[in-house]
């Protein structure tokens, strides 16, 4: 059995690949860059970009099950759905899984029209954007300024996406299925800080930022704030500053109730309830470090 593994240098990606090889399981991983890819020995590596079908025929060859991402460079949703999923028929692939993004784009309607046995993976907000998001704010400032603090989120470790995905593509029993991955809590932005703080054993704040305070501070050009969603928003739709604000701040000052629902999907899957926070922030604690402690 070669599983396919798209994405396979990205935050989930990586953790798929692990997965699969604790499995015993041969792993053929996809990225457009193979020179420059850093995976564990054992992986095969295949050249290809999602975005280009046309030259996928070689990474899909001999592989029976496929770990898809529905997006390309920069958060964009794939155009060529149908493409792709044409291409894993004639290979003889017969499972798939599909991780979500921001928007559904053509790669899902086309794998759920299809003679593949797939499984669709929505992830709440990763722990590990948090890395990105605050990790250089804390390091240098011991501070994280947002607005709405006590915004409620599960955020799921990446870890445990990988883990739901390996066992997907290598058991039965999950075809036609949607899970929506979550952690086992539902936290705060402030909630998170204070456990980062416990972990590295720093005095940590989170300092909340009003609605026009965030209007003045993130709409200068230049001043865009490491945020993962942020970044998302921009890097997709390709809008300017302030449409990004707005839109950020709706999200963040309504969100809707899928986003603050807790699921039993990761439990369901691995047997196991998934990670907490605060056991994720124990492991990545060197990164909220200063870089330079006096």
């Amino acid at each position: 059995m070669t599983v396919l593994v798209t994405g396979a240098t990205g935050t989930v990606g990586r953790q798929v690949v692990r997965h699969l090889l604790e499995q015993g399981r041969k792993v053929r991983a996809l990225t457009r860059d193979p020179g420059r890819a850093v995976l564990p020995y054992g992986v095969e590596v295949a050249a290809g970009d999602l975005t280009d079908a046309a030259g996928l025929e070689a990474a899909f060859d001999g592989v029976t099950a496929v770990h898809l991402i529905n997006f390309g460079v920069g958060y964009r949703p794939l155009a060529n759905g149908r493409d792709i999923v044409a291409l894993a028929e004639r290979a003889g692939v017969g499972k798939a899984t599909v991780l979500g993004g921001w928007q559904e784009g053509t790669l899902e309607p086309a794998v759920r029209a299809s003679g593949l046995e797939w499984t669709f993976l929505r992830p709440m907000q990763f722990m590990a954007n948090f890395l990105n998001d605050w990790g250089e704010s804390l390091r240098t400032t011991g501070r994280v300024r947002e607005p709405y603090g006590d915004r409620q989120s599960p955020p799921v470790d990446e870890y445990d996406i990988g883990a739901v995905a390996a066992a997907v593509l290598t058991q039965d029993g999950h075809g036609g299925r949607s899970y929506h991955l979550t952690g086992p809590e539902v936290l705060t932005p402030r909630r998170m800080v204070a456990i980062i703080a416990e972990a590295t054993g720093r005095d940590l704040r989170f300092e909340e930022l009003t609605p026009d305070q965030v209007r003045r501070e993130w709409s200068v050009p230049g001043r865009r704030p490491p945020l993962s969603l942020f970044r998302a928003f921009a890097e997709a739709a390709g809008a300017d500053e302030a449409d990004l604000v707005e839109s950020l701040l709706r999200m963040y000052g309504t969100p809707n109730e899928y986003a603050t629902t807790l699921t039993d999907h990761v439990e369901q899957v691995v047997g196991r309830p998934p990670r907490t926070f605060a056991q994720w922030a124990a492991e990545q604690a060197h990164h909220f470090l200063p870089t330079n402690p006096r």
